[in-house]
């Protein structure tokens, strides 16, 4: 989670300097640790409810809920991730983002006006279908019956019937932000990208993205929304064009958004060093992804970024110039996946504590 990794870096980072004036910013880029996040920072209040998981067995996911701005933060990687199933059970031709649905159905029975939906770390390739199909919509093949909401079925969809969507959703503003900018389908689509570390082999993602292919050519057909091509439409298996095309939602760089609402300008303004961390950091950091928005808000203002990681890709040099002064990778030598994720706290905290040294010997001298 964001927070404890803060509290690990902040821990670290007194060793050095005891009496150092220490701001932890927990921050998401749309992916895991988005409710964490906004919990943390905005004092959200998190609602539970018992919601399909991928693979449909029932499971309890939480919410954001905001009750002054009558706003629910929902990370579908709660109900629909990838995290929450076996390596044996991954197949993205037969999960479901249905509970993303059913927590905003719960949302909007809240009162919700506002739905912000992060769509990362998901376990799908469904379209949204499954999200879409909790709120109302029915995906009707050519004899009419319902079309089970998985990726693998996709092709079979004939046509979209929205007689019975619920009405809360003409009034609720929807906003999906997502830490990828991937378009629905194509060789940089939904699947060729994302499914193979779904669990899907070659032949599925193939089938996979004809499906995204076909689901597309149905919203042109029967609602006049064209989501091919948009940025974004391929976040989380679909989801993104699945939001926009069901929702009327309006697809956001996470990372912008979750800054703006912790209000991290505010806080880095008279601040000497930024420190921040990531699973692992590489060229692609750079593009929507937590880090490099932190290091480009830092560059803004004239203060140092720097780095921690649990591995460092060769390619990550190209953050240098985006604002990242330096990375650091928090393994001490050769190490198991298992054993780092297992230290990773002590870890960072030990490296947060040397790179505060290193940056306090630099400015002596």
């Amino acid at each position: 989670m964001a927070s404890s990794a803060a509290a690990a870096m902040a821990a670290g980072v007194v060793r050095a300097v005891p009496d150092a004036e220490l701001v932890q910013i927990p921050v998401a880029d749309g992916g895991d640790g988005l409710a964490d996040v906004v919990t943390h920072a905005l004092g959200a209040r998190p609602k539970r409810f018992r919601v399909a998981g991928p693979r449909f067995d029932p499971l309890d996911a939480e919410l954001a809920w905001l009750p002054d701005t009558q706003t629910a933060v929902i990370e579908m990687a709660l109900a629909s991730g990838l995290a929450l199933l076996a390596e044996t059970e991954r197949d993205p031709m037969r999960t479901t983002t249905l509970g993303t649905g059913e927590l905003m159905r719960h949302a909007l029975d809240l009162g919700a006006r506002t739905l912000v939906v992060g769509i990362g770390g998901s376990a799908t390739n469904d379209g949204g279908i499954g999200m879409a199909a909790a709120l109302g919509y029915r995906f009707l093949d050519r004899a009419g019956e319902p079309v089970d909401p998985v990726g693998g079925h996709l092709a079979q969809i004939d046509r979209i019937d929205a007689a019975e969507v619920d009405a809360r959703l003409a009034d609720v503003r929807v906003e999906a932000i997502c830490d990828v900018d991937n378009p629905l389908i194509g060789t940089q689509g939904a699947a060729r990208v994302y499914a193979p570390q779904k669990g899907a082999d070659a032949q599925q993602v193939a089938l996979l993205d004809t499906g995204l292919a076909h689901l597309a050519d149905v919203i042109a057909r029967d609602l006049g929304i064209d989501t091919r091509d948009l940025p974004g439409a391929g976040a989380a298996g679909g989801l993104g064009a699945g939001l926009l095309a069901f929702c009327g939602a309006a697809l956001r760089p996470g990372a912008d958004v979750v800054l703006d609402l912790v209000g991290l300008e505010r806080h880095l303004a008279g601040a000497d060093l930024v420190l921040t961390a990531e699973g692992r950091i590489d060229g692609q950091t750079r593009f929507g992804k937590a880090p490099g928005a932190v290091a480009a808000h830092a560059a803004r203002l004239g203060v140092p970024c720097i780095a921690i990681a649990g591995s460092v890709g060769d390619d990550a040099d190209a953050l240098h110039p985006a604002g990242m002064h330096a990375l650091f990778s928090l393994c001490p030598g050769p190490i198991s996946l298992e054993d780092a994720q297992s230290q990773s706290e002590m870890l960072l905290a030990r490296t947060a504590e040397q790179v505060v040294r290193a940056f306090l010997a630099g400015k002596s001298r």
